[in-house]
C-alpha cells in the first residue's frame, strides 16, 4: 500500500473531538501523511463536551462522548500534533471585492496564484479533508478560500471528505463565474434538522484564550441553535436531481457520490475515516445511496 498525503482542516472556533480522531486513526492506521491545516494558522481547540464522557446531546437524548473517545480527543490534543497547522490565509488568497479600483488585474492575480497552487501545489495531496464541528459555522463554511481548495479538488478528480457542519462547504463552494454549488445533483448527507440544537450550540477556541478579550473573551459562548438549518441548505444546493439523505434513526449516514464523501455527525465519523480508506485504496465511487 503507498503511502497518501491527506490535507486535513481544522475550524478554530472548536471542532469535535471524535470527528477528528475518526479520519485521523483511518489514516494513521494505514500509514497516510496528514497535514493539519486552520483558517489563520492557529492551534485548533476540540469542545469541551466532545472531550467529556457522558455528555449527553439534547436532540439525541443519549451519550455521544464515549469514555474511550473522550480520552482519545484528549490524547490527541496533547500529542503535539495540531501545534503548528498549515495557515490556510498564507497559502490561498483570498478573492478581491469588485469594488476596488483595480478589480481586473486583482482579478488576473487572483486566478493566477490559485490556478499554479491547484496545477503546482495540490497535486502532493490525495485527499481533502474537512473536520466537523459547531466551530466549521463560523469560519469553514463561508470562507471562499476553502471552497477555492474545494474546486481545486474537484478539478484534479480527488476525494473531499466533509463531516457534520464542514458538509456546508460543499453547498457554498462553486466557480465564482456560475455561482452554481458544485453538489448539484449530487447524493449528501450532513447534520438533519431533526438532530439540530435548539439550545447550546456552542464555541471555542484561541480567539477566546488571547486575553484580549476579543471574540469570546470568556472562552466559550453558547449560541442557542445553529446559524442555519443544515439540512434546508443541503437540500436546495443539490437541486432538483440531487437529494439529501439524513438517514434519521440510523446510527451512522456516510455518503459517497464521487468525489464528494459526506458525513453526517458524530456517530459517523469513524465510518467516515474507513470510507475514506476504501474510496483511495479501491476506487470505491458510490455508497450509501
Amino acid at each position: 500500500m503507498a503511502s497518501k498525503n491527506i490535507l486535513m482542516l481544522i475550524s478554530e472556533w472548536g471542532y469535535w473531538g471524535e470527528e477528528l480522531v475518526g479520519p485521523v486513526e483511518a489514516c494513521d492506521k494505514v500509514g497516510y501523511n496528514i497535514t493539519f491545516m486552520t483558517p489563520t494558522g492557529k492551534r485548533p481547540t476540540p469542545l469541551s463536551v466532545s472531550c467529556a464522557p457522558g455528555y449527553i446531546d439534547p436532540p439525541l437524548g443519549r451519550s455521544v462522548t464515549s469514555e474511550e473517545m473522550g480520552k482519545k480527543t484528549v490524547a490527541l490534543d496533547k500529542s503535539g500534533r495540531l501545534d503548528k497547522p498549515k495557515n490556510l490565509a498564507e497559502w490561498v488568497p483570498q478573492r478581491p471585492y469588485p469594488s476596488s479600483p483595480t478589480y481586473l488585474r486583482d482579478m488576473e492575480a487572483y486566478y493566477k496564484r490559485t490556478d499554479a497552487i491547484i496545477d503546482n501545489e495540490l497535486g502532493e495531496y490525495d485527499a481533502f479533508v474537512i473536520v466537523g464541528g459547531s466551530g466549521a459555522l463560523i469560519d469553514l463554511a463561508n470562507n471562499s478560500r476553502v471552497h477555492q481548495l474545494i474546486l481545486g479538488f474537484v478539478k484534479l478528480n480527488k476525494p473531499i471528505a466533509c463531516e457534520c457542519y464542514g458538509v456546508a462547504c460543499l453547498a457554498f463552494a462553486r466557480d465564482f463565474r456560475e455561482k452554481k454549488s458544485l453538489i448539484w445533483g449530487k447524493h449528501v448527507t450532513g447534520h438533519p434538522i431533526d438532530y439540530d440544537y435548539v439550545d447550546g450550540t456552542g464555541f471555542e477556541g484561541p480567539h477566546a484564550l488571547d486575553g484580549s478579550n476579543k471574540g469570546f473573551g470568556d472562552g466559550y459562548i453558547n449560541f442557542g441553535p445553529p446559524f442555519y438549518p443544515l439540512e434546508y441548505i443541503m437540500r436546495d444546493a443539490v437541486g432538483p436531481d440531487g437529494t439529501f439523505i439524513g438517514n434519521v434513526g440510523h446510527e451512522t449516514s456516510v455518503l459517497v457520490d464521487y468525489p464528494f464523501i459526506t458525513s453526517r455527525s458524530t456517530a459517523s465519523s469513524l465510518k467516515c475515516g474507513e470510507i475514506l480508506i476504501k474510496v483511495l485504496e479501491e476506487g470505491m465511487t458510490r455508497y450509501g445511496w
